[in-house]
């Protein structure tokens, strides 16, 4: 049996190096994060740090809020575990900026091999929370089917024709960062449903270019306060229910996951109307395995592979903890 994930977060080594490994989670967090049906909370669940960042954000609190009004930086920063959220976000940030780009051109040129790896690596993912689920009763049931509903309910919600004023950016923004840290909801996808995820990664992606306006910057500042405000509010709900309901909560998570895997289903092609148009414009339509016209063994094979991965990392990360 695993250990309770409420307290066996794999923590690295101090100093450099553990520096340096919450950078590279951060970057696996931010690469998940630009990905519309895989979230990042899934990413940091697999490489061992979920916990430790759920308590983290939910340490900026009224006494955090009290150091830093007398002016105790130190002791501030080490409450909320800042070396570490610096270093992840950092990672994050790098990730998001860096591969977005990389993955709307995988998502357009490959998207069936895309979708494969990121479904065998939802479909593992499954497998490790499951395993952190100490004893199943009629409640743990309950709640995995409440989490598979929600999950399913989500990616068939139709999506909004959105708008970026600051007050619904700030809006998307609240929901979408509650997503992310959610295993198996995607915030993308809720910023997708939003309708401003292209205007978002658009954002991003002319700020990481040096096309920045008065205008971007107060968005990207209103959507980064959103993003801040349901961070902090939602992580403590999140600890709680982890601290005082953990088996409940985990098949919840991993309800969500499990219903949010026929978003990642590969064998998809854009309809005939809108086949020429660009990604965001395409409308998919899902295939069965009997109607596919590419090679189906390349994409089993690559969602076997991804699956594999996930399933050596997890069993690396218990081998360092023990």
């Amino acid at each position: 049996m695993k250990p309770d994930v409420t307290t066996s977060d794999a923590t690295p080594s101090s100093g450099m190096t553990g520096d340096i490994v919450n950078v590279i989670r951060g970057f696996c967090m931010g690469a998940a994060d630009t990905v519309p049906g895989v979230s990042g909370g899934t990413v940091a669940l697999i490489l061992g740090h979920y916990h430790q960042l759920v308590s983290a954000i939910s340490s900026v609190d009224s006494t955090f809020a009290g150091l830093v009004m007398s002016r105790q930086w130190t002791q501030a920063f080490k409450h909320f575990d800042g070396r570490f959220l610096v270093a992840l976000g950092l990672g994050i940030g790098i990730g998001v900026a860096t591969l977005s780009g990389v993955m709307h051109y995988l998502l357009d040129v490959y998207m069936p091999e895309t979708l494969a790896v990121f479904m065998g690596l939802m479909i593992a993912s499954v497998w490790v929370v499951m395993g952190y689920i100490n004893r199943w009763s009629i409640g743990t049931w309950v709640a995995l089917a409440i989490g598979i509903i929600a999950a399913i309910g989500i990616t068939v919600m139709p999506m909004a024709q959105g708008n970026t004023s600051l007050p619904y950016l700030f809006f998307s923004a609240t929901i979408a960062i509650c997503a992310m840290i959610l295993p198996g909801i995607s915030g993308a996808f809720v910023l997708l449903l939003l309708g401003v995820y292209h205007s978002v990664t658009g954002l991003i992606k002319d700020a990481a270019r040096g096309n920045i306006t008065a205008d971007s910057l107060t968005q990207i500042a209103v959507f980064g306060c959103g993003c801040i405000v349901g961070l902090l509010s939602f992580s403590r709900l999140l600890k709680w229910m982890l601290e005082h309901h953990h088996n409940v909560t985990m098949a919840t998570l991993m309800g969500l996951m499990i219903g949010s895997i026929g978003k990642l289903w590969p064998l998809q092609i854009p309809t005939a109307e809108t086949a020429s148009e660009e990604l965001k414009l395409r409308v998919m339509q899902y295939v069965s395995p009997a109607n596919w016209d590419g090679n189906l063994w390349t994409l089993v094979g690559l969602a076997i592979a991804a699956m594999i991965a996930v399933i050596a990392i997890e069993k690396t990360g218990q081998t360092v903890k023990e």
